[in-house]
Order: C-alpha cells, then structure tokens, then sequence
C-alpha cells in the first residue's frame, strides 16, 4: 500500500490482504507483529487455563484430605478432628483457594510442580514416567490419521456416488458412531479370535530383541487404531465435502478445459484449498488424540497418562491432575498456534503483500 510520511514522500507499506466475496479488507500488520501478538495472545490463554484448571479441579465437595479419611475409615481406622485437622495442614488443604492457587503457579513457574499426594513423588517425575509413552502414541495416531484419511478423501470425492465412495461413506459413518472403548473391546475379541493372544498393555521394550520390537509395534495397532479411527473419519468427511466444493470453481473448469490431468488439478490446485480445514482442526486433532488415549488406555491397560489422570481426578490429587490438564492444555494452544501461523501462509486470502491503493 502506498503511504505519505512524515516528510510527504510516497512509501510502500506492507499489509495483511483477507479477502471475501464483498471486497478486501487490508489490515496494516506486518508477519513479525502479527507472530508476537498470536504468542503473548497463546501465553495469556494459558495463564487463563492454569486458573480454570484449578479452579474445577476443587469443584468437587471435599479434598484429598477427606478422600484419604474415607478410606482410613473404610480400612477400620479411627481418625479424630485434630488428625484431620493437622492432615489439611500438611498437605496445605485448610490455605484459601487463591493462595493455593499462585503458590502452585509459582511452582510451575519456577520448574517445581509440586508433589503428588497419591503417589508420594514429585509431580514431573510422576509426568515423565509415562510422557514419552503417551506422546509416541499421540503422533503416531496423528500420522495415520492423516496418512489414511487423505487418500481416502480424495479417492472418495473422485469416485462420486460409486460403489467404492458409498462403502468408504458407510465405513466413515461407523467410525464417528461408534465409541472408543467399544471400538477397543471389539478389536481385541477380534485379535483374540484371529491370533488366540490378548492384545492387551506393552510389552517391556529391548532394544537389542528385534521379536520384542515387532511385538511392541503390533501391540499398538489396537490403541493407534481405536485413538484415530473417530478422527479418522471425520477429517476424511471434511475433505471429501471441501474437494466436490472445490469441483466446479471457475479455476477447476478454466485448467481442465486446457487439458491439464486430473492429477495435476486434484494435487497442485484443489488441495490447496484442502488443506485449509487440514490445518485449521490441527489444535482440535492434538486435543483429541492426547485426550482420547484416557479411557483406551484405560480399556487395553496402556501404560499412558491416562489411568493416572483418572486416579488423581478420583483421590482429588490437585497437584498431579492440574500438571497433567496443564500439560494437554499447552499442546492445543501450540496446536492452535502452529495452526494459525500456518494458515497466513498457506491461505491465499491472507497475503503479507505491498499493494497501491
């Protein structure tokens, strides 16, 4: 765009071009301010997180001190109020809500994340024991979904209303209805029936056993499989739909009346628009991936985070439950994140350009 300065001298100034069927609309935002507004906007969220987090964590009647007494009681013992009392002292349970909540802030802040109640160690080092493990399966499960549902998405719009797009519209629908934990029930009576072995865990992992890394790699064909499938099917329904919206633009018809190949108009031009929704869900698919793995894991005894997750929510372990929220909150903010700065270079509509008005 073309500016007057200080000194009446013609300037060019770069702006963000969004376009719509109305017209332009030009923001004057340079890609250096518009990555430094997006990152303090990502930290502000998940300063807001923290404090939702713990905050709905506490929702529930009573603490970890009342949990622990219930359980002391059911056990035969008896517990007087002084106990009670000094109890919610030790684990710093009688303190206010928001002196709990900047004490455990300031702890993330400063690497210390507190220690479990239920497990008695600290709470990264609870984390670490099973990060690795969940995050491996995450972006494996992310790599088939993409993998697979892309091909199929296109093989499935390029076949319209044949025999081939009504069974990938039939299997897709299967997908989507159908939860994760009877999709995993399901898939291990049918490795039970077809191998006669449970697929159930993971097996101890040795580097120098290659029989125990091929076990270890079909032991998770059923978790990436039940993790993925639901996302699976609905990012091959929104391709599918975006590439028969994109069949009869003026672009389309203009380039196959040339006589370019199918191919070429499918691959160089159409996924273009494609990969708009693609990126854009990229924070959701992060989301649901890292959190859909809890009650599969919880079906096939996977060694994730999820089993933990679920018994810190039920003690009421504020500490481990809010590390372990916070953690899968911070992978869909960097999710959207990516997603967002992805999307000013992938989308045509929205353009770092110099242009005279």
């Amino acid at each position: 765009m073309h500016v007057l300065n200080n000194s009446g001298e013609m300037t060019y100034k770069p702006v963000w071009v969004i376009g719509w069927e109305g017209g332009i609309k030009r923001y004057s935002m340079d890609k250096t301010k518009f990555i430094v507004n997006r990152l303090l906007m990502a930290l502000l969220t998940l300063f807001l997180i923290t404090f939702v987090v713990f905050m709905v964590i506490q929702l529930p009647p009573g603490d970890f001190v009342d949990t622990l007494v219930e359980h002391m009681i059911a056990e035969g013992e008896k517990v007087s109020e002084t106990e009670i009392a000094n109890l919610k002292e030790m684990y710093g349970m009688n303190r206010p809500f928001i002196v709990q909540y900047f004490s455990w802030l300031k702890g993330i802040l400063t690497g210390n994340w507190g220690t479990s109640f239920t497990y008695n160690q600290p709470v990264l080092t609870k984390i670490s024991e099973t990060l690795g493990i969940t995050v491996g399966i995450s972006i494996a499960t992310m790599v088939f979904t993409y993998a697979l549902s892309i091909p199929i998405a296109v093989f499935s719009a390029k076949h319209q209303y044949t025999l081939g797009d009504y069974l990938v519209t039939f299997i897709g629908f299967i997908g989507l209805a159908v939860p994760n934990f009877l999709m995993a029930i399901l898939l291990m009576y049918a490795s039970y029936r077809l191998t006669g072995k449970s697929i159930m865990g993971l097996p101890e992992f040795g580097i120098t056993s290659f029989a125990t890394f091929g076990e270890w790699i079909k032991s998770l064909i059923i978790p990436i499989l039940v993790i993925g499938i639901n996302g699976t099917c609905g990012l091959i329904r929104t391709i599918r739909s975006q590439i028969l919206d994109e069949q009869g633009q003026p672009y389309v018809l203009a380039v196959r009346s040339k006589g370019v190949s199918e191919n070429t108009i499918t691959y160089k031009y159409q996924m273009r628009a494609v990969l708009n929704p693609i990126v854009s869900g990229l924070g959701n698919m992060i989301a649901s991936v890292f959190n859909g793995s809890t009650i599969t894991a919880v079906v096939l005894l996977l060694p994730t985070l999820g089993p933990v997750l679920l018994k810190a929510l039920r003690t009421q372990d504020i500490y481990l439950s809010g590390g372990i929220l916070l953690i899968s909150a911070t992978l869909v903010v960097i999710g959207n994140l990516i997603s967002d700065l992805l999307l000013a270079v992938l989308d045509p509509r929205i353009k770092l350009v110099e242009e005279s008005e």
